[in-house]
């Protein structure tokens, strides 16, 4: 295989430029084809993005009132909160709302339902991320049971776990992981990657044809530095896994060959430094924890391929109120809707 051009590539700050404005939470980023791309948003909804620039907000439309509270600490931890984005075959939006604790499917026009708000029973949990593959199944990660998440930034908590859902129904496919995030499958969808913010690293489990998961290991780094609090990924045509850590706002790759590179640091060590020791002593705070967040996607969050020749990287944050986005010397592995 011929050299890894990500080894001889560094990110030009004067090159970066930005899309979008007065986005709230721009977490999880969808790119189509034709150029458009769907923001998260915390007022409830997505935000379509044209080619052109011009920007629409479409907010959900259910029964109930969201509330969604102005307050900072408040507005990410209760209300409603979409975070992880995939299309349905159809089109149609799905939702993990991470402040409903549901998955949920949204029309273009805003009509939502609410697909799974329990499994085998019980409440779903924080629900992060949802992740269509090629045979139509939905992989859908829950980072905690527990309601407050910032209460979840313990070393020695393990609740978070993954459900698949297909013609069989939606089962729990993995558990005991440390506050599950983002989820991608390689290119022949042999293995699924799987975050673990708090674990400080990233999983992958082998999938069987049937869709169970086995052979659990760690990719890459045991752990990915300090400050190590991984987010999403995404995998370029090369093979290398694209990553954000969020707390400490970098952007990082993982090569086929286990080596990690740091691309983009944007954190401030000091407020980093005291994030870490307040983890590990099991002490964070909300004070503590918003701190931290700076540069060009404060709370970095994601990473997406896009364009038409999926070599524009547009980086997702937490904290952010437009998009940055830069070329990268590699196309993106095409999602799953890019072909629909």
């Amino acid at each position: 295989m011929a050299r890894n051009p990500i080894k001889d590539f560094s990110i030009d700050r004067e090159q970066i430029t930005y899309v979008g404005h007065d986005l709230q939470r721009p977490e999880c980023i969808l790119a189509e084809r034709n150029g458009t791309l769907w923001s998260a948003d915390a007022r409830g909804g997505v935000v379509r993005i044209d080619p052109d620039g011009r920007q629409k907000i479409v907010t959900q439309k259910l029964s109930e009132d969201f509330g969604v509270d102005s307050d900072e600490v408040s507005r990410f931890t209760a209300g409603t909160l979409p975070n992880g984005l995939a299309f349905d075959r159809n089109g149609d939006i799905l939702i993990s709302n991470f402040g409903t604790d549901r998955l949920e499917r949204m029309k273009r026009t805003g009509e939502t339902e609410v697909l799974f708000d329990t499994i085998d029973g019980t409440p779903i949990g924080k629900v992060n991320f949802v992740l269509r593959d090629s045979r139509d199944r939905l992989w859908i990660t829950v980072t905690t049971k527990v309601k407050n998440w910032i209460d979840a930034l313990v070393p020695d908590l393990a609740d978070g776990y993954i459900a698949r859902y297909d013609e069989r129904g939606i089962h729990i496919v993995a558990d005991g992981l440390h506050f599950t995030n983002e989820v991608r499958m390689d290119e022949k969808e042999e293995f699924l990657y799987v975050v673990q913010t708090t674990g400080g690293n990233v999983l992958r489990y082998r999938v069987s044809p049937d869709g169970d998961l086995s052979g659990r290991e760690v990719y890459g780094p045991s752990r990915l530095g300090p400050g190590a609090y991984p987010d999403g990924i995404a995998f370029d045509s090369y093979g290398n896994l694209w990553g954000t850590t969020v707390y400490s706002d970098t952007l990082f790759v993982i090569t086929p060959d286990g080596e990690h590179i740091v691309l983009l640091d944007e954190g401030d060590p000091e407020k980093v430094k005291a994030l870490d020791e307040a983890f590990f002593e099991k002490r964070v705070t909300p004070e503590i924890l918003f701190e931290t967040g700076r540069g060009i996607a404060p709370w970095m969050a994601s990473v997406t391929f896009g364009g038409p020749d999926l070599r524009t990287v547009h980086i997702g944050s937490l904290k952010g109120t437009t998009i940055p986005t830069f070329r990268s010397p590699i196309a993106g592995l095409p999602m799953v809707h890019w072909n629909d």
